[in-house]
């Protein structure tokens, strides 16, 4: 059965996402996990720009409240990388990662399942929310 895409648009923030709704993407995405959404964050910084680890750990940290240890957020670079989601050089001293072509297309499904499985509770609340919106 092919998907049905039904685009609606909210606006959170000053930012404006597309909802796709009914059947876009009603199976988990195999690139995420989606119950403590590390990964999903870890890809979605990478998609960004390519970082060390402690400049993930800084930018998760930013939106989490608390930066994850190393034993957390290596394990999860190295999962990612050994599925081929994330890239990793050595410069120097330094390890950077950056995501990959296959990691982006992981992004995007996670992003389509995230938006499936979530876009309702923004869009309730974005409409009870008194911060002007922008298109």
């Amino acid at each position: 059965m092919p998907y049905k895409s039904v685009r609606k648009y909210i606006n959170i923030s000053d930012t404006q996402y597309c909802i796709m709704e009914k059947q876009c993407c009603p199976e988990t995405p195999d690139c995420c996990d989606m119950r403590g959404m590390l990964s999903f964050y870890i890809l979605w910084l990478l998609s960004k720009r390519a970082m060390n680890g402690q400049e993930i750990s800084k930018e998760l940290g930013k939106r989490r409240g608390t930066k994850p240890t190393p034993g957390t957020l290596y394990p999860a670079l190295k999962e990612l990388r050994t599925r081929g989601l994330v890239e990793m050089e050595r410069r120097g001293r330094q390890t950077i990662y950056s995501i990959s072509e296959n990691g982006k297309e992981g992004l995007k499904k996670a992003c389509r399942y995230f938006c499936y499985a979530f876009g309702d509770i923004f869009q309730e609340h974005s409409s009870t929310s008194k911060r002007p919106r922008k298109i």
